[in-house]
């Protein structure tokens, strides 16, 4: 039960017990969305979001003034840490570790909106868990087109032995991730994932670009394949995202792309917090093979 003035507030989690503050101040103006509304928003998607997240390096980005004002991304896990929140060293940067509903609170209490974690797990920070293509669309390309990419890359890794799931940016784009929980190391899933892009790009030169370049990005999809790699970072699944309105990165089927698409229709595949929660409770996380199924990386 929630007790304590207007300007912080106490909150139980579980068995934590955290101080909120300034739970009205309006962090989206065009959508009168509040820092209370992004705390609730994280702690009623913990319970799905937290076996993606726990024991991954976390960069969080925050937007303490609202995401119309300056942003900066954390990598060092704040020094005011609860005693309950992990942290992990990685090269020069000691991380927070999100391993409970009450870490997600505690972050979104900070005004970190966006949460970016590592696609590797303590202790194990050379090993990432699934090998990631983030799709990116050139304007005037779109999400649509980046869904058209989205599945000539699942018939190649379908050839390779490895299955896919999808999932939007909450941005412009979509994010295809192949697990592999197998111990594939950074030094093979980096080169593997470059070369599926490479491939794309000379069979499918008018849609798809691997070169980061973005003059020749115009209309076209770059396939982002240098995800995989320690120093980098992508968006978690159902992460707010820090636009004029929040949305989320939403775990979706190849079903609702090939609707999408068949419909000419992007904004069916733009999810806000209570979009989100809601498919959660009638088709539980669709993301989550991606922490327990296991593929080998082909030789």
């Amino acid at each position: 039960m929630a007790t304590g003035g207007q300007e912080r507030v106490e909150v139980r989690v579980d068995d934590r017990t955290l101080s909120l503050s300034n739970l009205d101040k309006v962090l989206w103006p065009e959508a009168g969305f509040t820092k209370g509304q992004l705390i609730d928003y994280y702690s009623r998607i913990a319970e799905v979001m937290v076996p993606h997240v726990a024991r991954r390096p976390m960069t969080l980005r925050r937007w303490p003034n609202g995401v119309k004002g300056q942003s900066f991304f954390e990598k060092n896990c704040p020094s005011h840490h609860p005693p309950w929140v992990e942290s992990v060293q990685m090269g020069d940067v000691r991380y927070c570790t999100l391993d409970e509903p009450a870490a997600l609170v505690w972050v979104a209490n900070l005004a970190a909106i966006e949460l970016h974690p590592s696609l590797a797990r303590a202790p194990d920070l050379e090993v990432p868990t699934a090998v990631v293509f983030d799709l990116d669309p050139g304007a005037p390309a779109d999400i649509l087109t980046c869904a058209r990419v989205g599945f000539i890359l699942r018939s190649a890794l379908e050839r390779l032995g490895l299955e896919t799931w999808p999932k939007t940016s909450g941005s412009k784009g979509l994010q295809i991730y192949a697990p592999l929980n197998s111990g594939a190391r950074y030094d093979r899933v980096k080169p593997f994932a470059q070369a599926v892009a490479q491939l794309l790009e000379r069979d499918h030169p008018d849609l798809v670009v691997s070169n980061m370049e973005k003059a020749i990005r115009k209309d076209k999809v770059l396939i982002d394949w240098s995800q995989n790699t320690a120093s980098k970072t992508t968006v978690s699944v159902y992460s707010i995202r820090a636009l004029d309105r929040p949305s989320v990165s939403t775990p979706v089927t190849w079903d609702e792309l090939d609707a999408a698409l068949s419909a000419a229709d992007p904004s069916m595949l733009r999810f806000g917090p209570d979009e989100v929660l809601a498919r959660v409770e009638e088709l539980g996380d669709l993301h989550a093979p991606v922490v327990e199924r296991r593929q080998e990386l082909p030789v």
